[in-house]
Order: C-alpha cells, then sequence, then structure tokens
C-alpha cells in the first residue's frame, strides 16, 4: 500500500532525519566536510528519486520518491523558515566585543566583496551569456553570497585558529544580507523591465540596512524586558527566544521593507551580548543548547532539501553552460581575492582593523564556498512567472553549477590548505603555556592518582605502572619547557590579567545564580569584565585598569539621576542608582576577594612569584578602589548596607542548601517527595527575601551638616531647614567639581572623601568638613584653580542663593570659614577622609598615596 499525502511528506522527513543523523559522523570518519556530504548525498536523492518516478518496474517507491521530489519546500519557505533560525543562532554563538574589534573586516567581506563579486560576476559573463547586464549582475548577486557555515564546520572541527573562525562567522552574519538585498533590486528590475538609478538604489540599500539593525536591536531589547520580568519561567524565556527571529524577520523583510536578516543578525548580536546577564547561567546554557541543536537540524535540512534540486535545476544544460560557470567561478573566485588582499591591508594601515596574515587571507578567499542560499534564490528567479525562460534557464544552470565547483573543488580541498599553513597549530604564546600547564598538571595528576589508587585497594604493580607513565610524560614536557625564554613580562602580565578578568565572569555567572539579585548590576559587572579581558588583550595592564575605573566611574544614568535630584528635586531616580551601586559594589567586593586567593592558588604554579606579585599589585589596586567607595557609602548609609549584606548572604545560603538537597537526592538518600517539599520550602524563603529594602537617600543629612565645624554657631532649626535644600552629589577619583576661573554656582560640603585644587605656589587639599568653593563665593570671586576629586566622595551641593543667605545671617559661619582657609593655607590644617555622624575624624592616605593610586599604571 503506497503512502500519499501528508503521511508521505513526513516520512520523508523522517527519512532526511535519519540521513543527516548517519552524515554527520561519517562526514568525520572520512574527514571529508560536513556540507559537502550532505550536497552530494541530496544530488544522489534528487537523481535517484527522478529515476524511480520514470521507472514502470518501481511502482512500489513511487509514493516515497513523489515525496522526496516534490517536498512542499519552495525558495520563500527556505527563506522564512530555514534563514532566521541559521542566522539568529550564528548570531548569538558570536561574541560581540570580540567581533566588535572585527567590525571594519566583517563589513568589507561581507557588504564590499559581495558588491565587487556581483559586478565582476556580472561584467565576466555579459560578453558571453547573450543575456542583458542587469540578468548577469542578477546572477552574480545570487552566487556572490557565501556559506561559511562549511568553512567554519572545518575550522572548528581541525581546530584551526580562533580568530579564522570568528572572521568567517562574522562575515556570514551580513553576506546573506547584502546579497539579497541587491537580488531583491536587480529582480524587481527584471521583472519590471525598468532601469536601475544607482542613487536611489543606493539609499533603498541603505536604509534597508540601518532600518533593519534599528528594528532588530529595539525588539531584543524589548525581548530580553519581558524575558527578566518572567519571574524565572525557563520555558517561557526559551519560548520568546524561539518567536524573535521570525518575528524581526517577517516584519522587516513583509512590512517594512528593510533586510529581515540584518534584523535577525542585529536581534541575535543583542541577545548575545545581554543574554548572560539576562538568563539565568543554567537557561542560558540550556538556550544554547537547543538553538545548537535547531541549527543542526535545520541546516543540515536545507542541505539536503536544496541539494535535490540540483538534477532539477540542471536540466538542459549544454557545454556552453559549462564554459559560462567556469567564467563565472573564476571571476568569483578573482573578486574576492581582490577585495581580501586588496583592501583588508588598507584598513591595517588606517589601524580600522587589526592587521590579518596572509595565510588567512588565501584561506578565506579560498573558503568562498556557495551553498543553500544561493540555490534557493535561483530556485527563486526559476519559480518567478514574470521571469523569461531564457532567464530562469540561464540563471538556474549557472547559479547551480557555481555552487557544485565551488562544493566539490573548494570544499574538498579547503582542509588541506589549513593543515599547508599549520593554522591549526597552537600560536607560540599557547605551546609554551602549555607545556608549562601540562608540566605542573601532570605531576598533581600523578600524586591524587596515587592517593586515590590506594584508598581503592589497586595493587601496587597496577599504581607503579599508571604513576610511573604519567610521571614520565610530565618529567618529558617539563624538559621541554621554554615558557621563561618564548614570553616575556610583559606578556604574562597580560596573559595573566585576561585569564584574572575571564575567571571573574565566571564568578559573577556563578553568583547569578542566586535568585534576588539585581539583573541590571549583573548586567553591568559582566560588561564590565568582559571590557577588562578586552583591556588588557589590547593594552596590556593599562587598559585592565582603565576598564576597571570605568567600572566604578558613576554611570550616564547616574549622572541623570544625580541631575533630576540637584536640578528638580526628583529622588526616586537617584534612589534605585544608589541601590544598584550599592549591590554593585559589595558584588564586585566579594569577587575581588575570590580573584586574590585564585592568584595565590591556581596562577602562581603557572607564571611564577614575580608575575604574581605585578598581577597581585594591579589586584590591590582594585581592592583599595573598591574598599573606597564602599566605605563612602557605608559609613553613611550602614544600616541599608548591613541589611543589603545580610540579604546576600542569606541568598548565598539558600542556594547552598538547595544544592544540598539535590545531592542528598542524587545519591538517593531522600525521596523525590521529600526532595520537592524541601525545594518549596527554600522557594517560600527566598520569595520572603525578594521584598526589596527601603533606602532613604537623605537620611541623616541635618546631622551631617550639624558635623561641619562651619557651622557650629548655626541653630539647629536652620540647619534642618537647610538640609531640605542640599541635595546629594557623588563623584569619582579624578573628576573634576570647579575649573580655574570658573564662577561658583553651588558650594559642595565634603561629607566623604578627598579632593584638590592646584595653585600656581602651592596644593592645597579638601577633606571631610570642609566646603569646597565657599571662600571663593565670600570674596564674590572666581575659582583661583581646578578642584579634582582624588578619591570617590560624597558631597552636599548648597546652592549658592542660599548659601549666601546663610552667611549672612549669621556671620560666624563667614569667621569660621574663613579661619578654616588661613589654617589650611599654613598648612596647620590636615584633612580627613571621613567624619563620622558623631564628629569623630578618620585619618586619610596621604595625597601622593591616592594619586598613585589612581593615576594608569
Amino acid at each position: 500500500m503506497m503512502v500519499t499525502g501528508l503521511a508521505a511528506v513526513l516520512l520523508a522527513l523522517a527519512f532526511l532525519l535519519t540521513l543527516v543523523s548517519i552524515i554527520q559522523p561519517l562526514a568525520k570518519r572520512l574527514e571529508i566536510s560536513e556540507a559537502v556530504l550532505l550536497a552530494l548525498t541530496g544530488i544522489g536523492l534528487g537523481l535517484v528519486a527522478s529515476l524511480i518516478v520514470r521507472s514502470s518496474a518501481t511502482d512500489l517507491l513511487d509514493g516515497a520518491a513523489e515525496a522526496l521530489i516534490y517536498f512542499p519546500v519552495n525558495s520563500e519557505a527556505f527563506l522564512l523558515i530555514f534563514l532566521p533560525i541559521l542566522v539568529f543562532q550564528g548570531a548569538m554563538a558570536i561574541d560581540v566585543r570580540r567581533l566588535a574589534h572585527e567590525t571594519a573586516t566583517v563589513l568589507l567581506l561581507a557588504v564590499v566583496a559581495v558588491i565587487v563579486s556581483t559586478a565582476t560576476i556580472g561584467f565576466a559573463l555579459y560578453p558571453f551569456a547573450k543575456q542583458s547586464l542587469v540578468v548577469c549582475l542578477l546572477l552574480g548577486s545570487i552566487v556572490a553570497t557565501t556559506d561559511p557555515s562549511a568553512v567554519a564546520g572545518i575550522f572548528r572541527e581541525i581546530g584551526a585558529a580562533s580568530r579564522l573562525t570568528r572572521l568567517v562567522e562574522g562575515e556570514a552574519l551580513l553576506n546573506d544580507a547584502a546579497a539579497i538585498s541587491i537580488f531583491s533590486i536587480l529582480l524587481a528590475a527584471v521583472t519590471s523591465h525598468h532601469q536601475i538609478h544607482p542613487t536611489e538604489a543606493l539609499m533603498d540599500f541603505m536604509t534597508a540596512f540601518i532600518g533593519a539593525i534599528v528594528v532588530g536591536v529595539c525588539l531584543a531589547r524589548l525581548t530580553l524586558l519581558l524575558i527578566a520580568g518572567l519571574g524565572g519561567s525557563a520555558a517561557s524565556e526559551v519560548t520568546l527566544t524561539l518567536a524573535l527571529p521570525y518575528a524581526v524577520y517577517i516584519l522587516c523583510d513583509e512590512m517594512l521593507g528593510f533586510s529581515g536578516v540584518v534584523a535577525t543578525a542585529a536581534a541575535g548580536l543583542t541577545v548575545s551580548a545581554y543574554g548572560p546577564s539576562t538568563f539565568r547561567p543554567q537557561v542560558w546554557r540550556f538556550l544554547n543548547e537547543m538553538w545548537e541543536q535547531l541549527v543542526f537540524w535545520a541546516g543540515s535540512l536545507v542541505f539536503l532539501l536544496a541539494a535535490m534540486l540540483v538534477p532539477r535545476l540542471l536540466i538542459g544544460m549544454t557545454k556552453w553552460d559549462f564554459v559560462l560557470i567556469l567564467i563565472a567561478s573564476v571571476a568569483g573566485l578573482i573578486a574576492r581575492s581582490a577585495v581580501i588582499f586588496g583592501m583588508l591591508p588598507l584598513l591595517a594601515i588606517t589601524k580600522l582593523s587589526p592587521p590579518v596574515p596572509n595565510p588567512f587571507k588565501a584561506t578565506m578567499a579560498w573558503g568562498g564556498i556557495r551553498g543553500a542560499i544561493t540555490l534557493a534564490l535561483a530556485l527563486a528567479v526559476t519559480e518567478n512567472q514574470s521571469v523569461s525562460s531564457p532567464v530562469a534557464h540561464f540563471v538556474g544552470i549557472i547559479a547551480t553549477g557555481f555552487v557544485l565547483i565551488t562544493l566539490l573543488i573548494n570544499g574538498t580541498t579547503l582542509r588541506a590548505l589549513v593543515l599547508f599553513f599549520k593554522l591549526d597549530q597552537l600560536s607560540p604564546i599557547d605551546q609554551a603555556i602549555r607545556q608549562q600547564i601540562v608540566g605542573i598538571g601532570l605531576g598533581e595528576v600523578a600524586e591524587r592518582t596515587r592517593e586515590l589508587s590506594e584508598e581503592l585497594g589497586f595493587s601496587e604493580q597496577t599504581r607503579a605502572g599508571v604513576i610511573s607513565r604519567l610521571e614520565r610524560r610530565a618529567e618529558k614536557e617539563r624538559a621541554a619547557n621554554n615558557f621563561e625564554s618564548a614570553l616575556s613580562d610583559r606578556n604574562r602580565v597580560n596573559i595573566a590579567l585576561i585569564t584574572i578578568a575571564n575567571q571573574e565572569r565566571s564568578l559573577l555567572l556563578d553568583l547569578f545564580r542566586i535568585q534576588g539579585l539585581s539583573r541590571r548590576v549583573m548586567e553591568t559587572l559582566l560588561r564590565t569584565a568582559e571590557s577588562m579581558a578586552d583591556g588588557a588583550r589590547l593594552e596590556g595592564r593599562y587598559g585592565y585598569v582603565r576598564a576597571l575605573k570605568r567600572r566604578l566611574q558613576p554611570s550616564l544614568r547616574f549622572r541623570i539621576a544625580q541631575e533630576l535630584h540637584s536640578r528638580l528635586h526628583i529622588d526616586e531616580p537617584l534612589t534605585n542608582c544608589m541601590m544598584e551601586r550599592f549591590e554593585m559594589l559589595i558584588i564586585a567586593h566579594l569577587v575581588s576577594l575570590s580573584l586574590q586567593r585564585f592568584v595565590r592558588q591556581r596562577m602562581e604554579p603557572t607564571l611564577g612569584p614575580r608575575i604574581t606579585e605585578i598581577v597581585a599589585e594591579v589586584l590591590g589596586r582594585q581592592r583599595k578602589l573598591l574598599d573606597d567607595a564602599l566605605e563612602t557609602l557605608r559609613l553613611h548609609y550602614s544600616g541599608y548596607s548591613e541589611a543589603l549584606e545580610s540579604r546576600i548572604l542569606r541568598q548565598i545560603a539558600l542556594r547552598l542548601e538547595d544544592e544540598e538537597y539535590d545531592a542528598l537526592e542524587a545519591d538517593s538518600l531522600i525521596s523525590e517527595e521529600l526532595h520537592r517539599e524541601l525545594h518549596r520550602e527554600i522557594e517560600r524563603q527566598r520569595a520572603r527575601l525578594d521584598a526589596p529594602l527601603r533606602f532613604n537617600l537623605k537620611s541623616g543629612i541635618e546631622q551631617r551638616l550639624r558635623a561641619f565645624p562651619a557651622f557650629n554657631g548655626v541653630p539647629d532649626s536652620v540647619l534642618q531647614k537647610l538640609s531640605s535644600k542640599v541635595s546629594m552629589h557623588f563623584v569619582s577619583p579624578g573628576e573634576v567639581l570647579f575649573k580655574r576661573g570658573q564662577r561658583v554656582r553651588v558650594v559642595y560640603a565634603q561629607v566623604a572623601g578627598l579632593a584638590e585644587v592646584n595653585l600656581a605656589e602651592q596644593e592645597i587639599l579638601f577633606g571631610s568638613g570642609d566646603l569646597i568653593g565657599a571662600a571663593s563665593v565670600i570674596r564674590n570671586d572666581v575659582m583661583p584653580g581646578t578642584v579634582r576629586s582624588l578619591q570617590f566622595s560624597h558631597l552636599l551641593a548648597i546652592p549658592r542663593p542660599v548659601f549666601e543667605k546663610l552667611i549672612r545671617d549669621y556671620p560666624i559661619v563667614q569667621r569660621l570659614i574663613i579661619q578654616r582657609s588661613k589654617k589650611r593655607a599654613d598648612g596647620l590644617l590636615m584633612p580627613v577622609t571621613v567624619r563620622t555622624l558623631d564628629g569623630d575624624a578618620i585619618s586619610t592616605a596621604s595625597a601622593a598615596e591616592m594619586r598613585h593610586l589612581v593615576s594608569p599604571p
């Protein structure tokens, strides 16, 4: 009985998925590209199915063969069903910040190379193809889109340099979009028989790209905000990411007229950048695994289904068509090579992108393999009723032949080219680190194996054989170790700082598993940890410390909230920012303690004591800056600080308790029912901790004003009124409070911190209890020098009219300020960092020490 209809389609789909599952391990065993083997299998299936349908001797197989040949997937289905998945996952899997340094290179490969290839192939075919120039350019746009999935698969399989893989994957994000945009413009010209206006076409192209980026980023951010508000429902969060690429693609491509591919790529990159701080780590891992599986299915099926169309597209091929295919193939290779070898050096010269080595260039030029998207675009032309038969025949055959040549020639030889250039080998730095790590690691493994074998009762002979083998390997690695000579101290410091930044990111992700921590805070910490790794990678110690300082400086959102507080007396935004800053500093402080242990216990054996001391000094600076920033807040908001630290510790304890119950259940020591009950109790306790803490921004302002020596003669009732008119101001090290010659519009009452003014004859320090700018107001003069903060400082901003009224009503304030200024100028007044609410002074470090702390290394 013959299976027909939907059942036949589903059976054919099951058959194709079975083939896909067999092809992947078979390709590894045969050491050929998985994409090449999929394409060959698809072509073979198409041929066999066509023969079965035409033969009268195989009637029983006609239903299955027809289901394969007439599988209900046309060009529109290829682009709508498969392309959003492939593009979105490709973008989501990319390290956005690492790719950002290669932006110019990626744009060159993805956009400029597509335009040049379209023009070169079109003009090369025009004299020989007996078709109009627009048709030849249309074909050029179809075959200009490369399929780096096959290339990236080869690179990952043989362990090619990560930068090479990153460049190819980055190219994959946008080259489909560029090719499809050009294809749409040219196809419209062919079907409507009108001329192309270059200026109008360029504007359409740019509008499609820019509009798509805006839509993709905005919708992705909205989706992430929605996910953050779902309350930890993993299934719902993952489902939203599946809906996002289709919504973005169809909205832009079908409704707004923008590039759906660019919008999908922008959405994927946004999720990649902000996903780790939005999703819980376990959900993020599951999400990536799910998308990898979806892409495996989609990518494999699209290759098989597109390849099955090859026999149909090649019907009627002539010898002259083969000549045209060769012309197009050679022109495509020349165009791609010209862009890579001719334009990439210009990017390096102008410092728009890091230099690309020649072996990388040769591999990228030869790796311009075409695949399923090219076949789908060719199919779209052949299916279009407005395209004449000669044009459809020309496009279908030449494009299909082009794909076959790149797959069968470039695809099968690319592996050998990578091995020839030795791009699969570790860099000298990585090789030296490998010898160092393996030599140390094998020694520790041998010791642990000895202890475990004694505990488990292995025989002496078995134990000695295994351990001696490990010790010989360790000795061999130590003998070959050239770590000290291969790497300079500078290189080792950079490697150590990159490692520390990556370790910090891992610690933060581990902490993020604690429910109740702010997603915005974790987003900030994760983003700055990645910035520190990038800074160390590009600029060494200076880049690392600079990124660290940016983390501790008030954000733009914080500054806006501070302006709203001081100018419009809107306190809520600043209150929220202060709560987040408190949490950020406490978490960063906890992580810094773990990093210092990590350096001593894990890095010192690998990098040596000298490098460890340098790195420890950098971490010491980090710790000092964090302590200063945190103590400035703790001393004046001690109640909130203690409550916040207590809540974080209780959340950590609940997580540990939950993990303990999970371990007991895994070891079958408690029943599943009891485990569920214990887990529900923990969730109830977590829910009680989710209640937001109260933060009173203006808490204790009146008491702080009383602690200022200049206000000793002012009645309490006046200070109470004054406290309602001042605003809070927080500054970071190096921030300018007043510039030389500036008119004073606000007097800063320094609650905590240290500031410095540079005068021609001396440097004057302001500490807790000082009124910065008061003397200039009294003299009715401009600031004599630039005032700059040396520490994280907590200030009370008193508007000038309010301060002038105060000194008119209470002349004692003016006298006390003048006396204090004279003492400071005579060197009789030493600044202090903090005064407690009781008026006790806490001494500060020297100004020289503070300048050293905030200056570049």
